[in-house]
C-alpha cells in the first residue's frame, strides 16, 4: 500500500480543470448580474427579458451569449471563405497529368517499341479531351507501357472510391488507403447488410437483435457506437445530407465531372450501386434533414469529397449553434445548447463559458431575488430591491465622498439616541456593539453547526450594532416628474435610481423619518418604491405639479411634529392641474391658472415649514426662470444637476435639510 501511495504521488499531475466549470470553484457571483438586471428593470425592461439580456451581454469576467455567437459566425465565415469544392477534381487532374507525363517518358525511352505502336499511343495521349472525367474514361482501355503511369491511373480510381465512401462514412478515405480487393469486398458486404437493415426498418420488420448482429459484424465502420437503428440513422443521414448540400453547392460542370468519374470508382459498379441505394433509403427515412441547402465556397483551399462533407457538417453544426445561442424561439432554454458541438467547433474554453452561463441562469431563476407572480411574470423581490438600493446608495456615497462638504452616509444619525433596534455590523460602522445580541448570535450559530466544546467563538457575522435615530425627525416628500419629456430626454432611469437610493438611505439609516414618493405626469400618484421602480415610461403629455403638491402637503399634515422636507425633480413647467371636481385640466403653453394653483400649493408647503429644493433637469431658459421664481417665493433652493449627478444632489440636499439647514452644493459640487 505504501509503495502504491508513493507511485501515485510520483505520477500525480495537476493542471487546469478543462472539462467544465471547476467543481471546487465557489458558486457563481450573482451581484453583478442582479445589479445589471435591476438597472434594466428600472429602464422599463421586464425581469425575464433583463435576465436574457444579461446572459447575452455577459459581465466583466464572464463572456456572454453574444460573444459565443460572434465566434460561431467567425468560424462559419472562415470555413466558407478559405475553401473551395475543387479538391477531388484537382487531385484527379494532378494524378492524370502525372500518369500521362510518365507514359510519354516511357514512350520516348523505349527503343524496342514498334514505331507504329509508339505513334498510335502518342496520338491517343495528344487527343485526350480537356475534361478530366472524359480523359479518365477514354484511358480506361489504354494499354499502358509505363508501370508508374499505370499505377497513377489506378490511384485515380482508388481515390474516387475512397472519397465517395468517405462522404458517407467519415474516415473511410484513410482506412481504405492501399486497400486490397478483400478489403473492398468487406466494404461491399457491409453496404449490402446496411441497406437490408434500413429497408427492414422502413418496413417495420427489423429488430434490436438484427441491429446488434449488424454492429457485431460491421461495428468498426461506425466509431460513434450507435445503440439502435434510430441513432445509426441520425449519424448516417446527417452526413449524407451534408454530402448532398456539398453537391448542390458545386457548379453544373463540377457535378457532371464527378458523376462521370464516379463510374470509374474502384472499378466496382456494385459498390456504387449500393451507395446510391443507401442515399435513397436515408432520404426516405429522414426527409426532415436539409437535403436542398447550398453554400458559396470561393476560397483557395480545395476540399476533397470526404473533407468537404465534413466541412458542410461543421457548417450545419454552426448554424444550429447560432440558433441555440440566439435564444429567440418560443421555449428557448440554455439547457438546449449542444455543448459537444460547441466544444468541437470552438474548443473547451467556449464549453466552459456556456456551462457557466447555464449555471448563472439557474442561480438567477432559483435565487430569492426574483419571484414569479400570480400572472406568471418574474418580478424583483423586496430583497433584490434592497440589494439594488444599497448598490445605488454606495455609488452616491462614493461620489459624495470625493466632494467638499460631503457627509459620510454611514454616520447619518449616529449622534442621535438609540432606537432599540439593532442591525448586522458593516465595515465602517462606528455605532456601539449590542453585546447581548452578538453573543446570542454566536451561540445560535454554534448550536446549529453541531459543534460542542468549551467556549464560544465570535465570528464577524455575529456582531450587531445599535441603531440610532436622529434627534430631529423629518417628513420627506420626493416629487418626481414622470411626464413624457423625462423618458424622451433619457432622464427616466436616473430619476428611478435617485428615488431608490433615497428610499434605501431613509429606510436603513433614518428609520424615524417618513418618506413619501409622489410621481406626477398628467396627474399625480403616491407610489411605493416597487411600483415606481417598475414603472414603464409614460408618454402622456402633462406636468401636474399642482396635484403632486396637494399630495405632499397632505403627507406633511399627517406628521405635524416632524420637519417637512420637499424635494422636487422636474424638467418642465406645470401644464396641468386638478379641477375642483377632480378632473385633470391640461393646457400648453402653461396656463396662468395652472401656474397660480401650483404656486398656491407651494406656498402652503412653505407655511407648513417645508424646506424646499427644486432639482431642475435640462437647460431650458423658461424652466430656469420659472423654477427660480418658485423657489424664491418659499425661500427654497434650486440645484441643476446633470443626469448622472441627480442622486448625489437629492441625497445631499436631504442630509443637509436634516442638519437644520439646507446647504446647496452649487459652488463646491459644481452643480
Amino acid at each position: 500500500m505504501a509503495r502504491q501511495n508513493r507511485r501515485l504521488s510520483r505520477d500525480a499531475r495537476y493542471g487546469k480543470y478543462a472539462d467544465g466549470p471547476d467543481p471546487l470553484a465557489p458558486p457563481v457571483d450573482l451581484s453583478e448580474a442582479l445589479d445589471a438586471i435591476g438597472e434594466d428593470v428600472m429602464g422599463g425592461t421586464s425581469p425575464e427579458r433583463a435576465i436574457r439580456e444579461f446572459l447575452r451581454r455577459g459581465g466583466h469576467a464572464q463572456r456572454g451569449l453574444d460573444d459565443l455567437a460572434r465566434r460561431v459566425a467567425e468560424r462559419r465565415r472562415e470555413l466558407t471563405s478559405k475553401n473551395n469544392l475543387d479538391g477531388t477534381l484537382q487531385q484527379v487532374k494532378e494524378l492524370l497529368d502525372e500518369a500521362v507525363l510518365a507514359e510519354r517518358g516511357q514512350l520516348a525511352r523505349d527503343t524496342d517499341l514498334d514505331d507504329g505502336d509508339r505513334a498510335l499511343a502518342e496520338m491517343q495521349l495528344d487527343s485526350l479531351p480537356p475534361s478530366p472525367a472524359a480523359a479518365v474514361q477514354e484511358l480506361s482501355g489504354y494499354d499502358w507501357k509505363s508501370p508508374a503511369a499505370r499505377q497513377k491511373y489506378e490511384e485515380i480510381k482508388d481515390l474516387l472510391g475512397r472519397e465517395m465512401l468517405d462522404q458517407r462514412f467519415a474516415g473511410m478515405k484513410q482506412a481504405l488507403e492501399n486497400a486490397t480487393d478483400e478489403d473492398r469486398a468487406e466494404v461491399a458486404a457491409m453496404m449490402r447488410d446496411l441497406n437490408e437493415l434500413l429497408e427492414a426498418h422502413a418496413a417495420g420488420t427489423d429488430s434490436q437483435e438484427q441491429f446488434d448482429e449488424f454492429m457485431a459484424k460491421h461495428g468498426e465502420y461506425f466509431p460513434s457506437n450507435p445503440e439502435n437503428v434510430e441513432e445509426l440513422l441520425d449519424d448516417l443521414a446527417a452526413r449524407a445530407a451534408a454530402a448532398q448540400r456539398m453537391r448542390n453547392s458545386m457548379s453544373q460542370e463540377q457535378r457532371d465531372e464527378l458523376d462521370a468519374l464516379a463510374q470509374q470508382a474502384f472499378g466496382s459498379p456494385d459498390l456504387m450501386g449500393q451507395l446510391g441505394q443507401l442515399d435513397q433509403n436515408l432520404r426516405s427515412l429522414r426527409p426532415g434533414e436539409d437535403w436542398g441547402g447550398s453554400e458559396r465556397m470561393d476560397g483557395e483551399q480545395g476540399l476533397g469529397l470526404g473533407d468537404g462533407t465534413g466541412v458542410f457538417q461543421d457548417i450545419a453544426d454552426l448554424d444550429a449553434l447560432a440558433d441555440q445561442l440566439a435564444q429567440s424561439g418560443p421555449g428557448s432554454d440554455l439547457d438546449d445548447l449542444d455543448l459537444d458541438a460547441l466544444g468541437r467547433q470552438l474548443g473547451n474554453e467556449a464549453t466552459v463559458d456556456a456551462k457557466t452561463l447555464q449555471q448563472l441562469e439557474k442561480a438567477l431563476r432559483n435565487s430569492d431575488a426574483l419571484r414569479r407572480g400570480a400572472d406568471g411574470q418574474l418580478r424583483l423581490t423586496p430583497k433584490a430591491m434592497r440589494q439594488l438600493g444599497k448598490s445605488l446608495l454606495k455609488d452616491v456615497a462614493e461620489r459624495m465622498s470625493g466632494r467638499q462638504g460631503a457627509r459620510d452616509l454611514r454616520r447619518s444619525g449616529a449622534a442621535g439616541e438609540p432606537s432599540g433596534a439593532t442591525r448586522q455590523w458593516q465595515y465602517g460602522d462606528t455605532e456601539p456593539w449590542d453585546v447581548t445580541r452578538s453573543i446570542t448570535n454566536a451561540l445560535t450559530r454554534t448550536a446549529a453547526s453541531g459543534r460542542v466544546g468549551p467556549g464560544v467563538r465570535l465570528e464577524i457575522e455575529d456582531v450587531e450594532v445599535q441603531e440610532t435615530e436622529a434627534r430631529t425627525q423629518a417628513c420627506v416628500a420626493l416629487l418626481v416628474d414622470t411626464s413624457f419629456s423625462m423618458a424622451m430626454e433619457d432622464r427616466w432611469v436616473p430619476m428611478k435610481r435617485t428615488a431608490l437610493a433615497l428610499h434605501t438611505l431613509v429606510s436603513t439609516r433614518f428609520r424615524g423619518d417618513d418618506l413619501q414618493l409622489i410621481a406626477f405626469g398628467r396627474e399625480a400618484e403616491v407610489m411605493d418604491i416597487e411600483q415606481l421602480v417598475g414603472l414603464d415610461a409614460m408618454w402622456d403629455k402633462g406636468t401636474n405639479l399642482h396635484h403632486a403638491l396637494l399630495l405632499a402637503n397632505r403627507h406633511f399634515r399627517k406628521h405635524p411634529t416632524a420637519q417637512p422636507v420637499l424635494l422636487i425633480v422636474t424638467d418642465g413647467e406645470p401644464t396641468s392641474h386638478l379641477e375642483p371636481n377632480g378632473q385633470v385640466w391640461f393646457g400648453y403653453p402653461p396656463d396662468p391658472i395652472t401656474i397660480a394653483l401650483s404656486v398656491r400649493e407651494l406656498e402652503n408647503a412653505g407655511r407648513l415649514g417645508a424646506q424646499t429644493t427644486f432639482f431642475r433637469l435640462g437647460d431650458d431658459p423658461g424652466l430656469a426662470r420659472f423654477v427660480d421664481a418658485m423657489a424664491k417665493r418659499v425661500d427654497g433652493s434650486v440645484v441643476a444637476p446633470e443626469n448622472d449627478d441627480l442622486g448625489v444632489a437629492v441625497v445631499g440636499s436631504y442630509l443637509g435639510s436634516r442638519r437644520g439647514g439646507n446647504p446647496l452644493f452649487r459652488d463646491d459640487w459644481g452643480l
